[in-house]
């Protein structure tokens, strides 16, 4: 396979790697600005960013999947097509609704994209490159991650939210030029097998069902019935996985396997306990504290720098030390900082959240690696693809879980109102009071998240 063939598939496959992190960090900072724009409330506005973890979290594994069978290329290609066009649709949304219908299209695209793209990578390039290759790719996320905040800030206060989407676009629009143009081949690694449309059906419903249902449950009392719904949905998908010939995700592979099972279940902990805070710190920092979007941006950029400097370093650690040693330590430190930041008042300095955010981001990178690590060590060479999708899902249901708790409590207490101290007499104190909820929550998941590190034992070299 020649070298520029890979030098193209790695410069698209680092664009895509880098437009999810840098849009859902960059948005964290505009949603405020977003609620006022489109006169939207803060539940609302929540939704620009659950809508699109929940579809891409629904739909993630069927379309990995689905690129085994028919393509990788083709379904990376529709998929980034979807997401280019979804984006430009969400700079034209005249109102909240139609920006969450736009978001949801962007999220079923960027499953489509973010379920082929390492699978693309790990096709062109030989095994003695992978590592290195999927390491300039982690880098691309950390890199989204750490620009999301500083230009998602400027850019709002600066050009306004929509620009954004504008500049996502832009990116979007270039892989899929660059794609279309230069990506020669195609790879199906389970070319002729049939499709468990069955256990892609169930899968995706369990999970839109779980995620809306809990997210859901304050403002409609009905969605109650639909968390077990989802729950006994996600048990009838194991059930089916384990039965068909051609699964849509193969369980088999690793049953009994009691590393990968925790070290998944410390995923979904870990990421269900820490996606929300972004946004519950923004909104703090722009609607209690008072702050412009690009200074709040300089504030949030800590934590993402440091987990960019300290990761390579855990990952190298996690060689010589013992992966539930590392993570469970970088768990506990997360704890230590959610609680921390549940005491956050309208007077606390700013020095105070600069520091928790240092030692959050130093706990998120002491998990991360190892954790990963542990995963795909778990495993044999064959199954690295299952591994790593899996390990996708948890990140992505995680999130979605993690905003649909932030949801509920700015439902509770923060209701159908503007994200505007100066129309709405108390929200600050309201917006307090859902927060340090929020993270009491997600402290407790730590916690629980600390057990499941535990539990995974050792991994064997």
């Amino acid at each position: 396979m020649d070298s520029s063939l890979r030098r193209y598939a790695l410069l698209i496959t680092l664009i895509s790697s880098f437009l999810t992190p840098f849009m859902g960090s960059a948005l964290d900072l505009a949603l405020k600005t977003i609620s006022q724009d489109l006169r939207a409330d803060a539940v609302s506005t929540t939704w620009v960013q659950l809508i699109y973890l929940l579809t891409s979290a629904a739909l993630l594994v069927p379309f990995g999947r689905a690129a085994d069978i028919y393509g990788r290329k083709k379904v990376y290609l529709i998929g980034l097509g979807v997401y280019a066009a979804a984006t430009v649709l969400c700079t034209t949304a005249g109102s909240i609704e139609w920006l969450i219908a736009f978001r949801a299209l962007q999220g079923a695209g960027g499953a489509m994209v973010f379920g082929t793209a390492v699978a693309i990578l790990t096709s062109v390039f030989p095994p003695a490159e992978r590592g290195r290759v999927l390491g300039i790719n982690t880098g691309a996320v950390y890199t989204g991650l750490t620009l999301g905040p500083v230009l998602g800030g400027m850019l709002t206060q600066h050009v306004g939210w929509r620009a954004i989407f504008v500049v996502t676009a832009v990116l979007a629009l270039a892989a899929l030029v660059l794609a279309l143009l230069r990506l020669r081949g195609e790879w199906a690694g389970a070319a002729g097998q049939p499709y468990d449309w069955a256990g892609a059906a169930v899968f995706t419903a369990a999970v839109a069902l779980l995620i809306f249902g809990l997210s859901s449950i304050y403002r409609f009392p009905w969605a109650r019935w639909l968390i077990p719904l989802g729950a006994a949905g996600l048990g009838a998908f194991v059930l089916i996985e384990l039965r068909v010939r051609s699964p849509v995700l193969d369980l088999r592979r690793f049953r009994g396997n009691v590393v990968f099972f925790f070290s998944n279940l410390a995923a979904l902990v870990h990421y269900s306990a820490t996606f929300g805070v972004g946004q519950l710190l923004s909104l703090y920092l722009q609607v209690v504290k008072g702050m412009t979007p690009d200074r709040a941006g300089l504030v949030l950029l800590v934590q993402p720098v440091v987990m960019a400097i300290l990761s390579p370093l855990t990952g190298w650690l996690s060689e010589r030390v013992q992966p539930r040693t590392l993570a469970s330590a970088g768990m506990a430190l997360m704890a230590a900082g959610l609680l921390s930041f549940s005491t956050l008042q309208a007077a606390s300095p700013l020095a105070l959240v600069v520091g928790i955010s240092f030692g959050v981001g130093i706990g998120y990178a002491l998990f991360s690696a190892p954790n990963t690590n542990a995963v795909m060590g778990s495993v044999a060479r064959q199954d690295y693809g299952v591994a790593s999708s899996t390990l996708g899902t948890m990140r992505l249901v995680g999130q979605a879980m993690s905003m649909s708790i932030v949801l509920l409590f700015l439902s509770i207490y923060v209701g159908t109102v503007e994200l505007n101290p100066a129309k709405v007499a108390g929200l600050s104190a309201d917006l307090l009071v859902a927060m340090h909820w929020a993270l009491r929550v997600f402290t407790v998941l730590c916690v629980v998240g600390i057990g499941a590190s535990l539990a995974r034992g050792r991994v064997e070299r």
